[in-house]
């Protein structure tokens, strides 16, 4: 993760040195994403047929070999912009193509009761990537320079080519069908809608990253809001960060909690409260504080609802089900910042936007719920049936389904 953080922020300051704007660096950003969920989609039609292990070896030394040739380009006389593009485009569709076969993999690695725990880690992983991988890439590319940001990443993927290499064969079970991908992906769908469990999973999250993501507000909320600069700024995105690493450091509960599902729903509850109590603050100090409380609900419900969904969804569907989940996760904070924007143009408050947010998340939350038994029922201390089904009724049965 902190190589991932690297690259990327390597590659920003160097579009942006290249070409003094930052229109080219969103651009970047733009085709990174789109090249990521095109994999995504189509690496959990991979998944799903080859073996994961050989998938996620491939991928790697693709994407290994791309970001050495952008370290080669940067260490250029005269870099080319265009060869950061194109290696945008390379490294975002083969993240998006190994990313469902990592997912798929883990429950055939991991014991029911210990996935949970696998979900923490990689949480933690992540959020230490987050927080130190910006912060050193800042101070590689102001010392030796970005072409090193991208030569240390490249090796990192190396060592992790070699860790990955000992793990035996992953093939998914049964028999490999040939499908058509459309009707492939349908399977997917079908199942989603059969499932109350991990179609509640997928729009438990809706409800909190659509409805109440306020990131794209705390530039107008830190400087006219709280009456502050570009300080305050970045103590708004910094408060959510620390609230998720403690959330994952103190994460061992949600591997021993019998009733998940109910934990689930308790841990978007307290993401939902606190963004509201944030967009009520009075001053800066308590809305820190709401913040870090809403980024550790959400960590915990990471954590639950990776664990939950790889429990409950058969092996043969494990890499189309987790695309599906990835490219939610990858898309769904975009959209709930749009959202949030034009929300608060049309109030005329972003505090105000920020609360309305967190009361639709509630108010979503409950009626699925309400409508989701089998959500509420969800648990990681026994398994599901054959076909990845809670023994509950059937979500054709619930209007959330539908």
């Amino acid at each position: 993760m902190v190589g991932t953080h690297l690259t990327s922020v390597a590659a920003s300051l160097q579009i942006y040195t290249l070409t003094g704007s930052s229109v080219q660096v969103g651009l970047m950003s733009l085709v990174l994403g789109l090249s990521l969920l095109v994999g995504l989609v189509t690496g959990g039609l991979l998944a799903d047929r080859a073996d994961r292990r050989k998938v996620m070896l491939v991928t790697r030394a693709v994407t290994a070999v791309v970001i050495a040739g952008l370290a080669v380009n940067a260490a250029l006389p005269d870099p080319q912009v265009w060869f950061v593009f194109v290696a945008a485009v390379l490294a975002g569709f083969t993240a998006g193509l190994g990313g469902p076969a990592l997912m798929a993999a883990t429950p055939a690695l991991v014991a029911p009761g210990q996935l949970a725990a696998a979900g923490a880690l990689t949480t933690l992983t992540a959020q230490l990537g987050g927080m130190v991988g910006p912060s050193l890439a800042g101070v590689i590319a102001a010392g030796p320079g970005v072409a090193w940001c991208f030569a240390i990443d490249a090796a990192i993927y190396v060592v992790g080519l070699a860790l990955l290499a000992p793990l035996p064969k992953l093939a998914p079970e049964g028999p490999a069908e040939a499908q058509h991908p459309l009707k492939a992906m349908g399977e997917g769908l079908r199942f989603l809608r059969g499932n109350q469990v991990v179609a509640g999973l997928l729009l438990i999250d809706v409800c909190a990253v659509v409805f109440a993501m306020p990131y794209a507000l705390f530039p107008e909320l830190g400087t006219e809001h709280f009456g502050g600069g570009p300080s305050t700024v970045g103590l708004l995105y910094t408060a959510p960060a620390v609230g998720s690493f403690f959330g994952a450091l103190t994460s061992g509960w949600t591997g021993r909690v019998h009733h998940t599902g109910r934990a689930l729903i308790g841990a978007v509850a307290v993401w939902g409260v606190a963004i509201t109590c944030f967009g009520l603050s009075p001053n800066l100090g308590l809305a820190l504080v709401f913040l870090a409380l809403a980024g550790l609900g959400d960590t915990a419900s990471e954590i639950l609802r990776r664990a939950l969904l790889q429990h409950y969804t058969p092996d043969r569907l494990q890499g189309r089900v987790g695309s599906l989940w990835l490219a939610q996760a990858t898309a769904g904070p975009s959209v709930g910042n749009v959202e949030a924007g034009l929300v608060a143009k049309a109030l005329g408050s972003s505090s105000g936007a920020v609360v309305l947010g967190g009361v639709v998340c509630l108010a979503g939350l409950g009626a699925l719920a309400l409508a989701m038994p089998g959500l509420r029922k969800a648990t990681l201390s026994r398994p599901p049936d054959a076909d990845g089904d809670e023994r509950a009724a059937p979500a054709e049965a619930s209007p959330a389904a539908d």
